[in-house]
């Protein structure tokens, strides 16, 4: 029987972006819900990975921190093997990290950073998938689970990079979990919506945060995905709708 104050326990839950934000809310919820983490964020970040290892510590969990370039997509795999050769599987994997880009009109969008965009929001979470599939096939109930944006469908000026890249990420996702449809692994995203995070302040930087949910409010929806429990398969869960919040 699960207890249901550790449901994740006996769990490992690979995390990206998980030295602030959504990524390191989601990593301490996982923790404090029993789950081992291997938290991934970028080399610079190496401090904030250090002190999310003693706040997980702290719930009794394990961490592993991995400090590596997602773009790196040689280092994504070499992350797959030393999983596979220390844990021989993986139960949970969350594709949080991503770039905002710039803000500008497309003709104006400087290669470099449109590359950019795209190799961190969607060619690194295809080179996550094409790693760790085999790793969650080996759990009983591997979830996969990562993040879009509502600029994936709006067209909104200027969002052409960022809201393009998140679109693709969507149709990865999707079309990752109708091919483990005869498998146990189940794949989902979340939209968050505009949450109190360091890219909305990016975004958006004449926005008061104050009005906004902030990355702990939002880590309960990863865990109800993250659970051996959850049925759902190749679905967008927007955040708002989830918790009833009614957008302004």
């Amino acid at each position: 029987m699960t207890d249901q104050t550790k449901p994740l326990a006996g769990r490992l839950a690979l995390v990206t972006g998980a030295s602030r934000g959504i990524g390191r809310a989601v990593a301490l919820k996982f923790a404090e819900a029993g789950a081992d983490i291997i938290a991934v964020a970028r080399n610079r970040s190496q401090g904030a990975l250090e002190e999310l290892d003693d706040r997980i510590r702290e719930f009794g969990s394990n961490c592993t921190i991995a400090p590596l370039d997602l773009k790196q997509g040689d280092m994504i795999d070499r992350l797959g093997g030393m999983i596979y050769e220390r844990w021989g599987k993986l139960d949970i994997l969350v594709g949080n990290a991503g770039v905002l880009g710039p803000i500008s009109p497309i003709g104006h969008v400087a290669p470099k950073d449109w590359d950019e965009v795209f190799a961190v929001n969607v060619t690194a979470n295809w080179r996550l998938i094409r790693s760790m599939d085999p790793l969650l096939k080996l759990s009983d109930a591997g979830r996969a689970i990562f993040v879009t944006s509502g600029a994936a469908a709006k067209n909104k000026q200027h969002w052409g990079a960022y809201g393009a890249s998140k679109a693709a990420v969507e149709h990865l996702v999707k079309t990752y979990a109708a091919e483990c449809s005869i498998n146990n692994v189940k794949a989902n995203l979340i939209d968050p919506g505009p949450i109190r995070t360091h890219m909305r302040a990016q975004a958006v930087p004449g926005e008061d945060p104050s009005t906004l949910p902030t990355s702990d409010q939002i880590a309960p929806l990863f865990l109800e995905l993250a659970a051996s429990t959850c049925e759902k398969q190749g679905e967008i869960v927007s955040f708002y709708d989830w918790a009833g919040i009614k957008r302004s």
